[in-house]
């Protein structure tokens, strides 16, 4: 093992190779690229949606709008991810990466496909949106860019399945993985699955818009893209509880209360996090109800489920770690004593609460076939993404990559003031897009129209004055979210290229020793995380009561 070429971290004490560390700077910094292009056509769309302005024409508004999907709910994510993975095998089990060869050809692959298909869509001629529903159809090359993107994914995640069998085979670490490496490793199983559903619908429909094929069913082309579309976004929520994990150990030492149960609930996503995506498939005719209903609730909340333990055991972590440190005061002092200013903390922790409250909650009240009758295609769909994708998935990874950039870049964070606040601004320009999007949904704005007034149309329909309120603060929120990413943009990069060095030096405040090994809090008191999720329950009955009460409304018995 000494054959190859390594460097030992000064603040962990890992040994890191020079294969996987590269791996991950090229992958995080490729992200971040995306990040920024798909923010900008995110802008775009919401300037377009806020009715006082409406800045692009229809064409154009559903180029934007198609480029945005996938730039930041694929593009972006997913090579995050990939160097999420290397970091989970290769750094925290001290282990060097499985053929480092293969990783590379998957990185190009997926630079080569995501840059393929963003051309086809700036060509004008593939603004099919990110679902790419049939019968509408997007140039081949559209196609074939994702087809290729995907390829690139599905050798990374075998690259990471690879080195975890190098460290178990070389001895690299002792016991069981680490819960943030099992986490790691849950998302890329998901992964797998979920790029063979791409697969089986984008292979054929690539074969039919270069007319081999004549006809692709728009039912089944639904089902089992929904397969791939949604489950996309669970790979995510499997990626981004492990870093909440991470980030808690790395800034305050914290150990989960269990690692049995965690991983016991991280189970729970692979056996049934997928079946979520039956809520995308409420209204479709041709699948039973017996089916939607089982898929969005029997089966759906046992994920659910997983979620909730995890929305436990991460700030209870957190509190018994601060109550070893001393802060035993009431029942919040060791929340109002946690390190705020520290950008990756807070950026993980408003993720942790504002994906509970948002993102879980919309997402379970989404998945009742009666509710969902009021929400379908409304912009409420779009705005549970935000609440699950943006402040979920996004807020943790800036918050890992503020840990990234010392770690594994040895880069010192430049304007540090700027990026204490960098979270909180993000955090709450995404929460108010989420929460007005889902309440100009709740009164019927369509989900993909350019103009909700109807200008253009012969039949016209007034939407209530309160849609067009929610609309143009969606609008506003969108720019100040905006404003966060450009802030993280500059922070990050310009760390990059004019950060201090780190050299030798141990990084303040950081330990590697409780995220990279074993191990449970020791008789852990955590009474502040418990009236917190009492009140996350009590907020939950609410807003469900609320949906049925509004479903009773809209559809009276007479």
């Amino acid at each position: 093992m000494s054959t190859f070429e390594h460097r030992v971290c000064p603040a962990t004490g890992l040994r890191i190779h020079k294969s996987a560390e590269n791996l991950i700077k090229a992958n995080a910094v490729v992200a971040i690229v995306f990040l920024a292009v798909g923010g900008l056509f995110g802008l775009l769309v919401a300037l377009t949606r806020w009715p006082g302005v409406h800045i692009l024409p229809a064409d154009w508004f559903y180029l934007a709008l198609t480029a945005h999907g996938l730039d930041v709910l694929l593009v972006w994510i997913i090579f995050f991810e990939m160097a999420v993975l290397y970091f989970a095998s290769a750094v925290l089990l001290n282990s060097r990466l499985a053929t480092p060869r293969w990783a590379w050809a998957g990185f190009v692959l997926m630079i080569v496909g995501a840059a393929i298909t963003n051309v086809a869509v700036l060509q004008g001629n593939s603004s099919v949106m990110f679902t790419s529903y049939v019968p509408m159809m997007a140039e081949p090359h559209f196609y074939l860019g994702l087809i290729l993107f995907a390829v690139g994914a599905l050798i990374g995640c075998f690259v990471f399945f690879g080195t975890l069998v190098v460290a178990k085979d070389e001895k690299t670490y002792e016991g069981s993985i680490p819960l943030v490496t099992f986490g790691a490793m849950v998302a890329a199983i998901i992964a797998v699955f979920t790029i063979a559903s791409g697969a089986i619908v984008l292979i054929p429909t690539f074969l039919w818009s270069l007319g081999l094929i004549g006809n692709i069913d728009s039912l089944m082309y639904r089902t089992i893209w929904w397969a791939m579309g949604h489950s996309s976004q669970q790979i995510n929520v499997a990626a981004h509880v492990s870093i909440w994990y991470m980030v808690a150990a790395v800034v305050l030492g914290a150990k989960p209360l269990s690692e049995k149960v965690s991983r016991g609930a991280f189970l729970l996503y692979i056996l049934f996090l997928q079946l979520a995506s039956a809520h995308h498939l409420l209204a479709d005719p041709g699948l039973s109800s017996e089916w939607k209903i089982f898929n969005t609730s029997y089966a759906m909340y046992l994920a659910v489920l997983g979620s909730m333990i995890h929305g436990m055991t991460v700030p209870g972590s957190i509190e018994a770690a601060q109550r070893a440190r001393g802060f035993t005061s009431g029942l919040f002092g060791w929340l109002r004593n946690a390190p705020w200013s520290n950008p990756a903390f807070s950026a993980m922790f408003i993720s942790l609460v504002t994906f509970g409250f948002l993102g879980g909650i919309s997402g379970v009240v989404m998945g009742v076939e009666q509710i969902n009758l009021i929400i379908h295609n409304t912009i409420y769909v779009p705005g549970h993404f935000h609440a699950t994708v943006v402040l979920g998935t996004t807020l943790a990874f800036m918050a890992a990559t503020y840990l990234l950039v010392p770690l594994i870049f040895q880069r010192q964070l430049i304007m540090k003031k700027m990026a204490m606040w960098q979270p909180y601004i993000f955090g709450v320009g995404v929460t108010g897009i989420s929460v007005f999007m889902m309440g100009a949904g709740t009164l019927g704005v369509p989900r993909r129209h350019w103009d909700i007034s109807g200008a253009d149309s012969i039949i016209k329909f007034d939407f209530p004055g309160a849609a067009y309120l929610m609309m143009g603060m969606n609008g506003m929120f969108a720019v100040l979210a905006t404003l966060g990413g450009i802030m993280f943009i500059v922070i990050i990069v310009g760390s990059l290229l004019v950060g201090k060095p780190t050299g030798d030096k141990p990084l303040e405040g950081l330990t590697m020793t409780t995220v990279a090994e074993y191990g449970s809090a020791t008789h852990p008191k955590i009474p502040g995380t418990l009236v917190l999720v009492a009140i996350f329950f009590v907020t939950f009955i609410l807003y469900y009561f609320v949906n049925w009460k509004y479903l009773a409304e809209v559809w009276p018995l007479r």
